[in-house]
């Protein structure tokens, strides 16, 4: 594997009015899971979705029935949308001439170069983003034989020789994917087209499996790329709810330092010490702030003694013992209560003061 280096700035493309590259903000985006011939569901996931943070929402488009119900999905939300093609180079442009900012088609089984330059054709005419995703199970059948395999040598190289294809025909204004649920394989991948490409690229772990295991790939393989300075937008890819991936999006580049949305949430790991139902005072203050977008720090202590210390840099805190639990600010204890549910009824009394402040 290639050793680590930090990527040059990308060029600029855009997806409706959305930057991606050239310096701008890494991009959060997702899938919707629902039947999109059904817009009225599709759209409900959507402000789901927008709710928690989602920027750009990418949408299945199988048949014909599906891309009669894009104008009025995309009537419906203020999201940039994204078809999501396989197979049917006609799907993509009916999609792009139905309104939506992008289209992600796999070169693998889009058919001839002729069928990719009508989607690239038909692109440039309606100004939409176009998403080369290039992944382990469909690759070029020479390549394959080439290099013995789905290789990270085999998926840059694809992905390169379509970028080059599509820069040759004049159109500049797409973003590459390189996907694997190996994630090694993914990382090393995306660094060798790095290397080789100012392309914009979007990044994730492909098939990474479910919400615990599926954030721990995603983690590992995103949060290298992003901290080498790969990645102009991501996808958390789980087998759960899309809102979850938005989620996890979120706090990995908020770990990563890239970027924050909504609250902090801190709490200690459990011990022989705590005498409270300390999880279960973690739920109740994480469904009090799902959805908030203030920009504060919220600790959940289980010590009443070395809480507030431990946490004296969050904004606003709550610890609990055996017979007491306080609310603290900044380290200093604001209030003192007995009881669990007089605790929480005070923290959150003394959050929501705090939350008002904060919203951007």
């Amino acid at each position: 594997m290639d050793s680590p280096s930090r990527r040059g700035v990308t060029r600029r493309v855009t997806l409706g009015s959305l930057a991606i590259g050239g310096g701008a903000p890494v991009v959060v985006q997702s899938m919707t899971n629902t039947d999109t011939r059904d817009p009225e569901a599709t759209l409900a996931q959507i402000a789901r979705l927008a709710a928690r943070g989602c920027e750009a929402v990418r949408v299945a488009v199988p048949d014909d029935a599906a891309v009669k119900a894009l104008p009025a999905i995309r009537a419906g939300t203020s999201l940039p949308l994204i078809a999501d093609i396989h197979f049917d180079w006609r799907l993509a442009v009916a999609s792009i001439e139905a309104g939506l900012e992008g289209a992600r088609i796999n070169p693998g089984n889009i058919g001839s170069r002729e069928n990719l330059f009508r989607v690239a054709d038909a692109a440039a005419a309606h100004g939409a983003l176009l998403r080369i995703g290039v992944n382990g199970g469909s690759l070029e059948k020479s390549l394959l034989e080439k290099f013995g395999g789905a290789t990270p040598e085999a998926l840059a190289q694809s992905a390169l020789a379509h970028a080059r294809l599509l820069e040759d025909r004049g159109f500049g204004n797409f973003k590459v994917s390189i996907k694997s649920s190996n994630v090694l394989h993914c990382i090393d991948a995306y660094r060798r087209f790095a290397k080789a490409s100012d392309c914009p690229l979007h990044i994730g772990v492909t098939e990474a499996g479910g919400l615990l295991r599926g954030t721990v790939k995603s983690a590992v393989g995103l949060g290298i790329l992003l901290h080498e300075g790969i990645g102009d937008t991501l996808r958390v890819s789980l087998t759960a709810d899309p809102v979850q991936e938005v989620a996890v999006a979120w706090e990995l580049l908020r770990a990563l330092g890239l970027r924050s949305r909504g609250p902090e949430i801190i709490s200690c790991p459990t011990c022989g010490r705590t005498e409270i139902d300390l999880m279960g005072l973690l739920d109740a203050v994480e469904t009090a702030l799902e959805g908030s977008t203030a920009d504060l720090k919220v600790a959940v202590m289980g010590c009443v003694v070395n809480g507030p210390g431990e946490a004296r840099d969050a904004d606003i805190g709550v610890a609990g013992g055996r017979d007491r639990g306080i609310v603290f600010r900044d380290g200093r204890v604001v209030r003192s209560v007995k009881g669990r549910q007089a605790l929480l009824d005070a923290f959150l009394e003394e959050l929501a003061a705090v939350a008002a402040e904060r919203v951007p």
